[in-house]
């Protein structure tokens, strides 16, 4: 059984078909990236996949349960228990140090465990930088401390919505490899993205366009790798 399927989904607004009769799988550990232009229903499909919106129409099955069929509050708690979200926009609180914000997550989940949570900002190259606040830190550092952030809970999938989109290449490259880490060690990711190059870089990719499922394809030379034209 696949560890999330999408059945015949379809989100409908009025005449506007987001997501037209979609129908997806996939496997426990795999990566995948979803690629597509502006309005072809990729945030559409990880506000579904992400427990954030329900479909119109058909089955969203995590871990054989259909989540399509859940009230607000199940899927607050589902997200929380089975889902890692990694943001274009960090979402980091301003306030708070990289320690905090990576032990926030663990407040909404469970008990705060400080060691645990240093131990991710380790995971992530930043444990010289716990004790700095999201202004005291890069861009790409941002993005390491939301990884750190997603990884706490242990989800069962990490699903990321433009996670290099305000990064150079240098950081672009160490979240994608921060990314090959976690698929070697049997995270399941899903990443939305722009860039071919970092969607060229997971196991399959599939386009979206008119919300509807145009092109499929599946990486026959898979590394993780990320490889930048010079």
């Amino acid at each position: 059984m696949s560890l999330l399927e999408l059945k015949n989904v379809s989100k409908i607004y009025g005449e506007l078909h987001a997501l037209d009769d979609v129908s997806l799988a996939v496997e426990k550990g795999e990566w995948l990236a979803i690629m597509g232009p502006s309005g072809s229903g990729k945030s559409t499909m990880m506000n579904i996949i992400g427990c954030m919106d329900k479909p119109s129409k058909g089955e969203v099955l995590l871990d054989g349960v259909d989540i399509a069929k859940e009230n607000a509050k199940n899927l607050t708690n589902i997200r929380r228990d089975k889902i890692g979200l990694i943001f274009q926009q960090f979402h980091l609180v301003n306030y708070l140090n990289a320690l905090e914000n990576v032990m926030l997550a663990q407040y909404y989940h469970s008990i705060p465990d400080e060691k645990e949570a240093l131990e991710a900002l380790e995971r992530v190259g930043l444990l010289d930088r716990a004790k700095h606040l999201p202004s005291q830190l890069s861009g790409g550092e941002q993005q390491r401390v939301c990884v750190a952030r997603a990884l706490i809970n242990h989800p069962e999938i990490i699903l990321a919505d433009e996670p290099t989109g305000n990064l150079d290449d240098s950081n672009e490259e160490t979240v994608v490899e921060l990314f090959r880490v976690l698929h070697e060690e049997g995270t399941t990711l899903i990443v939305v993205t722009h860039d071919p190059e970092v969607a060229d870089v997971a196991q399959r990719k599939i386009v979206l366009r008119n919300g509807r499922i145009a092109k499929q394809t599946v990486n026959a030379n898979f590394t993780g790798h990320i490889r930048f034209e010079v």
